[in-house]
């Protein structure tokens, strides 16, 4: 379906090509300053400016960050077109720009899978946040929501295979095996493609095991509904980044267990993972010294199993909401 220009062009000025332009590099602008924020905070189980794991470190997540600008900044001119009335909701392509990001990611660094889940949250928000872009910034993150659903829902099977492929190339860990559409099955792509089956559908199928899965079907939940409404509550108090994503960071990890941590090592170890972060967060966190203390703690409980215990979805979904309120005009 087309959708026409009155149903989001909301301005009467018209269109200009340099404006679109500095827009869509503005918003890609923004998606990898979050990804660099959420890479150096210092937060528990994960790598940061001051830990890395054996074969995964900080600059290769600095790394990814730099080429994935490009892809924010296209899918960025394809939410421009919706709004415009020159593509169609289907024709966004979103599954071959996450393919191409990672691939772009993959070509830049040596560290393995980095921000795979990062990248398939932020894609559908960098398309809404082109079709939104002449909205005054007290409406700006609603109606990114709701265009969000819109975007996700008209993906294809095309974009489920091209997602498939993404997976393939970033190789993440803790996948297993599932009955319907397993990424290692061979024959799944083409299953797909016969059957007409969209992202959105396959996602669903995958969102009671996968947080971000879980975020895209439901209208990120998580994403809008308390990291981002916490997080800039924290920066408002804290006036720190570093303080405000830790903080963040453990207010969602206590109360929504891993779903990284539970595929590779069980649901029951994520909900401990959680009760710990509840724990962390009752001291204060970084705001008092048992707080701290008890962060240190955690912190090292995490790696004390290599990377097992790394709250890797919550970590991409604090890159959303980060990149929310950098649309939303927050500066460090």
């Amino acid at each position: 379906m087309l959708i026409k220009l009155s149903a989001f062009n909301k301005s009467k000025e018209p269109r200009h090509p340099m404006r679109e332009d500095q827009e869509s590099d503005r918003i890609s602008n923004c998606f990898e300053l979050a990804i660099l924020l959420e890479a150096s905070a210092h937060k528990p189980g994960n790598v940061s400016l001051v830990t890395n794991f054996e074969n995964t470190r900080y600059e290769h997540f600095l790394a990814s960050a730099v080429a994935s600008r490009p892809f924010f900044a296209w899918a960025a001119r394809q939410g421009i077109a919706i709004s415009n009335g020159t593509l169609s909701l289907s024709q966004v392509g979103a599954g071959r720009i996450i393919k191409e990001c990672i691939s772009a990611i993959n070509s830049w660094q040596h560290g393995g899978n980095t921000v795979l889940g990062t990248v398939i949250l932020l894609c559908p928000i960098a398309v809404s946040a082109g079709m939104n872009f002449h909205k005054s910034k007290s409406v700006y993150v609603q109606e990114l929501r709701k265009s969000l659903k819109l975007i996700v829902e008209a993906t294809t099977s095309e974009d489920a295979v091209n997602v498939y492929e993404a997976i393939t190339t970033a190789n993440p860990s803790g996948l297993g095996k599932v009955d319907k559409f397993d990424v290692n099955d061979p024959h799944t792509k083409q299953t797909i493609l016969n059957e007409g089956v969209s992202l959105y559908e396959v996602f669903k199928l995958a969102s009671g095991y996968d947080n971000v899965c879980s975020e895209w079907v439901n209208n990120y939940p998580i994403t809008f509904e308390h990291a981002y409404p916490r997080l800039e509550r924290n920066f408002n108090e804290h006036k720190n980044s570093e303080t405000a994503i830790i903080q963040t960071f453990l207010a969602v990890l206590s109360e929504y267990p891993d779903s990284f941590i539970a595929r590779k090592v069980g649901i029951d170890k994520a909900r401990a993972v959680s009760s710990m972060a509840k724990a962390v967060l009752d001291l204060g966190g970084l705001e008092t010294l048992s707080g701290r203390k008890s962060l240190t703690e955690f912190d090292l409980k995490l790696r004390e199993s290599g990377n097992l215990l790394n709250p890797g979805t919550t970590a991409d979904i604090i890159s959303a909401a980060l990149a929310l309120s950098v649309l939303n005009g927050y500066r460090p």
